[in-house]
């Protein structure tokens, strides 16, 4: 097979020995040779890459395509600053959108409004018609549902609340029309009926938009309506981007029938761990925690929802990894950090080997943090959340004493961490996420110094964690550096990140991907 040169003065190899090279020999998709190796080896092709800095291919460890594919045809509120604002971009997108088509998504953010109060059913009523209405909170842990989506739900004062989840209710015992958690999914049949826009369209759009930003390979959280267009787009040819697909909980039962082993597939559709869930999300005021919170949007003291009680987590837990099947787990608050650490304690215990991640481990108690190197729990972490959330992290936490964001913290507790965005709650540029590891800084730079700065982290660290490690967290080792052996991922960009990080470190959340290559094929290049 002939061999493609691809030559640029300044590559990132992500190789700790021998960082920087300046060309790769590249054949049936990998890399097999570097720098003068690879300049005096045959080939076929040279190909000069455009830009200041050629790097590996990033990866996104957590992210939720069939949302961020769906919300690309639905209403966006996550600019609206007051319930007023959010109704007339609601108004509008009804008014464009095909008559009867539920509206979903959203990703509203009351937290942001000039008065940050839970909206109603009744708000939402007066701008949606006759159409159903299940409107996610931008953490995706909080639905806004109108009149006509309860009416159809069969929910009502009289409808108890699930295991893991509240259905809110006013002071007259009438739910009203936000729900959390587990009683969320009281609602999915009403937006994943016929009326809904087909999903791999969807997905293909959203496949372009994440090759443009420097991705080439995710860990995908959805569920099975995902798995089978991607599987899709692999038989068609049109699947370019790597995809490590989860689990959900409620699709256990069907991938251990089905006889799926995380890591099987190819290098470029693998299965993946199964999903669960430990707790909720701190916008929600559902992150669990060991403290109450300060102040409370339910309007009682509250310590945040137990999502899966302990004993069905552990057990579940132990189904998968009987099976052949790897486990992450969502944990955000301190306390939900603990008890999955617990859960993945006896698992060990019992000798399970299978690899184990918590997903954001966001506030963590300090003791705990050496708990995920001695049971070897992949600290998996998105560090748009710290920038998006700093703010609201102190007014609802509190000064208590906890590891927050921490992934200096467990860096040097010798912590395996992976990094991704949890798109669409936040962007899925992992540019942006580089940028808030470097610099725990908002784009408009505050806080100036960073928010609780001894928690920044290096470049090398943070493209290492959104590279290297993110594949080790699904069990690959075969690509996330530009070495002899490795997949041929790769991305050209407009500006050299590493010398920004000593002169101008914010401009690093403006960098352009000019071109993204995947197993040495040209995948994207910028119009």
């Amino acid at each position: 097979m002939s061999r493609t040169l691809l030559r640029h003065r300044r590559i990132w190899t992500g190789n700790p020995t021998s960082p920087w090279t300046d060309a790769l020999l590249v054949e049936d998709g990998h890399v097999v040779a570097v720098g003068s190796d690879a300049l005096g080896g045959d080939a076929g092709e040279v190909v000069d890459l455009p830009g200041a800095l050629v790097m590996p291919g990033l990866h996104d460890a957590h992210i939720h395509t069939e949302w961020v594919a769906r919300d690309l045809a639905e209403v966006d509120l996550r600019e609206a600053r007051s319930l007023e604002e959010a109704l007339g971009l609601i108004r509008g997108h009804v008014a464009s959108s095909p008559a009867g088509r539920p509206l979903s998504s959203g990703r509203w953010n009351s937290n942001r409004w000039s008065v940050p109060v839970q909206p109603d059913r009744h708000a939402l009523d007066s701008v949606t018609g006759d159409r159903v209405a299940v409107l996610d909170s931008v953490d995706g842990h909080t639905v806004w549902a109108n009149s006509l989506a309860l009416q159809r739900a069969g929910i009502t004062r009289g409808t108890p609340d699930p295991v893991g989840g509240e259905i809110v209710r006013d002071a007259g015992g009438e739910p009203t029309g936000i729900l959390r958690e587990s009683a969320q999914r009281l609602l999915d049949p009403l937006i994943e009926g016929p009326d809904a826009e087909p999903l791999r369209p969807l997905l293909e759009r959203c496949q372009e938009w994440l090759l443009s930003v420097g991705l080439t390979s995710i860990t995908d959280i959805d569920g099975e309506d995902a798995r089978a267009a991607y599987l899709g787009m692999q038989q068609d040819g049109t699947l370019r981007l790597r995809v490590t697909k989860c689990v959900r909980d409620g699709d256990l039962e069907l991938a251990v029938s089905e006889g799926r082993r995380s890591g099987e597939g190819d290098d470029r559709f693998r299965v993946g761990p199964v999903k669960f869930f430990s707790d909720g999300a701190l916008g929600s005021h559902t992150a669990h925690m060991t403290e109450p919170y300060v102040g409370s949007i339910a309007g009682h003291e509250t310590c945040g929802i137990a999502v899966t009680p302990y004993p069905v987590l552990l057990e579940r837990i132990r189904i998968c990894l009987e099976a052949g099947l790897d486990v992450i787990t969502h944990a955000i608050g301190d306390e939900a950090n603990r008890l999955v650490l617990d859960a993945f304690q006896a698992m060990r215990e019992e000798g399970h080997h299978g690899l184990l991640r918590i997903e954001h481990a966001q506030h963590v108690r300090p003791v705990d943090i050496p708990r995920f190197r001695s049971l070897d729990v992949v600290a998996s972490m998105q560090p748009s959340h710290c920038t998006a959330d700093l703010e609201l992290a102190d007014d609802i936490i509190g000064p208590r004493r906890l590891a927050s964001y921490a992934w200096r913290s467990f860096l040097d507790a010798g912590v395996r961490v992976a990094f991704g965005s949890d798109a669409p709650v936040e962007d899925p540029n992992p540019f942006l996420g580089l940028h808030a590891a470097v610099t725990r800084r908002r784009a408009d730079g505050h806080p100036i110094g960073g928010w609780h700065p001894e928690e920044r982290i290096t470049l090398d660290e943070a493209v290492h964690a959104h590279t290297v490690v993110a594949h080790e967290s699904v069990g690959r080792d075969d690509v996330g550096r530009l070495s002899p052996g490795q997949l041929a991922d790769l991305v050209c960009v407009d500006r050299d990140i590493w010398e920004l990080e000593s002169t101008d470190p914010m401009a690093i959340r403006e960098t352009q991907v000019l071109q993204t290559w995947v197993g040495g094929a040209l995948a994207f290049e910028q119009d």
